[in-house]
C-alpha cells in the first residue's frame, strides 16, 4: 500500500513537472515577445518552482529505498531536507519580489496589458490545475506541501498579475503593479516561515505537536504493571514516521505477563501519538539494580 501511495504521489509530480515546465515556456516567450519585465520576472519565479518540483520528486524516490547498513532508517529525511531547501527558497523569492517591487515604486515601468493579461490568464489556470494534482496529498507530507505552497504562491502571483494588469489598464497607475508583488510577496513569507519552522523542528529531533514526554510518560504508567519510566526519547523521522525509545520498569510478574504489556504499550502509543516505531526496554523493580544500570540484566523489546 505505501509503495503504491509513493507511486501515485511521484507519478503526480512528473505531471506537476511537466505542467509547469509549459507555463515556464509560455512566460518567457510571452516576455521576449511582448517586452513585459514582469511577464519575463515571473518565469523565473516559475523557474524556482520547477526546480522545486523536481528536488521533490527525487527526495520521494530517494524515501522509497529501502534501508542499509549505513541508513538504517532508510531515506525518510530526504524529504524533510527537500521540504527544508524548498522553504528556503521560498524565503528568497519573497525578499525578491518585495526588493524589484520596492525598486519599481521609485522607477515606474510600462506595463503591457493585453498580452500580459493573456498569458497570465493561462498560466493561472495551469497552476490550478497543478494544485488541485497536489493536495490531495499535502496534509501528510511535508515534501508535497512545501510543492504545493509553490505553486499556490505562483498561482497567486498570477493573480496579481491579472488584477493589476486590469487596474493598470483602465487606470494607468503603474504602481499598482508593485503594490500587488507587496501583497503577494507577505503571502508567500508567512507561508516559508511556518514551513521552515516545521522542517527545522523536525531536524532538530523535536516531538510532534500536540506530543509531550510528560504525558506519554503518563501513557506508558497507566498500563498495569507498569512501575516507572525513565530515559524516554520521541522524535520524528519524517512527518508521519514517529520513533521513541525508553526503559520501562516493571513490577514483579512472570514472562507471559511482560508480554501482555508490550502489547497493550504498543496498542496505546499507536492510538494515542500514532508511534509506530518503539524500542523499549523492560527493567524489573527488584532484580539486581546495581547489574541492571550496567545493562547485565536488561530485557530489550521492539515491535
Amino acid at each position: 500500500m505505501h509503495h503504491h501511495e509513493d507511486t501515485n504521489t511521484g507519478s503526480r509530480f512528473l505531471l506537476s513537472i511537466g505542467l509547469t515546465l509549459a507555463i515556464l515556456i509560455a512566460e518567457v516567450a510571452g516576455g521576449l515577445w511582448t517586452g513585459s519585465l514582469a511577464l519575463l520576472s515571473d518565469s523565473a519565479h516559475v523557474f524556482m518552482d520547477t526546480f522545486a518540483l523536481g528536488l521533490s520528486y527525487l527526495a520521494i524516490r530517494a524515501a522509497a529505498l529501502p534501508a542499509n547498513d549505513r541508513h538504517t532508517y532508510g531515506y525518510h529525511r530526504m524529504q524533510v531536507l527537500a521540504a527544508l531547501a524548498n522553504g528556503a527558497i521560498l524565503l528568497l523569492i519573497s525578499f525578491e519580489i518585495l526588493r524589484e517591487a520596492i525598486n519599481r515604486f521609485h522607477n515606474p515601468e510600462p506595463v503591457v496589458a493585453g498580452p500580459m493579461l493573456v498569458i497570465a490568464v493561462i498560466g493561472l489556470a495551469v497552476n490550478i490545475i497543478v494544485a488541485l494534482v497536489l493536495r490531495e496529498h499535502d496534509h501528510g507530507d511535508l515534501n508535497t506541501r512545501a510543492a504545493f505552497l509553490h505553486v499556490l504562491g505562483d498561482a497567486l502571483a498570477s493573480v496579481g498579475v491579472i488584477a493589476g494588469g486590469i487596474a493598470i489598464y483602465f487606470t494607468g497607475q503603474l504602481w499598482i503593479d508593485p503594490l500587488v508583488s507587496v501583497l503577494i510577496s507577505v503571502l508567500i513569507l508567512f507561508s516559508s516561515g511556518r514551513l521552515l519552522k516545521e522542517t527545522v523542528h523536525i531536524l532538530a529531533e523535536g516531538m510532534p505537536d500536540g506530543t509531550t514526554a510528560s504525558g506519554v510518560t503518563e501513557t506508558i504508567k497507566s498500563v498495569s504493571g507498569v512501575s516507572e519510566v525513565h530515559d524516554l526519547h520521541i522524535w520524528t523521522v519524517s512527518l508521519g514516521f514517529i520513533a521513541l525509545s525508553a526503559h520501562v520498569v516493571l513490577e514483579d510478574q512472570t514472562l507471559s505477563l511482560s508480554g501482555r504489556i508490550m502489547e497493550e504499550l504498543k496498542k496505546k502509543l499507536f492510538s494515542l501519538y500514532k508511534i509506530d516505531h518503539t524500542t523499549i526496554q523492560f527493567e524489573c523493580v527488584n532484580c539486581g539494580q546495581g547489574l541492571a544500570a550496567h545493562g547485565q540484566a536488561e530485557s530489550t523489546n521492539e515491535f
